[in-house]
């Protein structure tokens, strides 16, 4: 005797239950987009360390290499630098608009997830500084990296770091 999935006890729930409850009017951005959006500003990045502290690097180490912990050195300077890099570069358009320069390009801003404005404390400290701080861990880092991407596979399109600092990607 078969019996239909509404009168098996054993049947998963039926129910669909978002992870976001989207404000009026707000679209989640694509996956494509905000992969778009960080490569743009991972370019952006890229280039301005390059120039900017690849030239600090090559006045000042030099000196610093008769240090017994010059490669320490160099690692801790070198992840401070780039997030102070960051903040000049994207915290102006982060804090007046919710975009860096990769998702005003794409048609893309960062809001909290009831659909407010998110404060430049959230964004910069929550989403940004801290993730990258904890990313910075030897090991343990880049295992937390990678799951932080990876999320972005869920049905909400949430990140990690999007679920740490409450906010949402949403088109422009």
């Amino acid at each position: 005797m078969s019996s239909t999935p509404d009168q098996n006890p054993f049947a998963p729930p039926t129910a669909r239950v978002d992870d976001v409850a989207m404000a009026d009017g707000l679209e989640l951005g694509g996956r494509g987009q905000r992969l778009g959006a960080v490569l743009i500003d991972g370019v952006i990045q890229a280039v301005a360390y390059a120039v900017i502290v690849g030239t600090l690097f090559a006045a000042v180490f030099p000196r610093l290499s008769d240090a017994g912990n010059a490669g320490l050195i160099a690692v801790v300077v070198s992840a401070l630098s780039s997030m102070l890099l960051f903040v000049l570069i994207q915290g102006y358009p982060l804090a007046t608009s919710g975009q860096t320069f990769g998702k005003k390009l794409l048609g893309l801003r960062i809001v909290r997830s009831n659909g407010e404005r998110a404060d430049a404390v959230r964004l910069i400290g929550r989403r940004y500084l801290l993730i990258w701080l904890i990313a910075s861990i030897p090991v343990i880092g880049w295992l937390f990296a990678i799951v932080d991407a990876l999320m972005i596979f869920r049905d909400s399109r949430l990140c990690l770091h999007d679920n740490i600092a409450d906010t949402i990607v949403v088109k422009a």
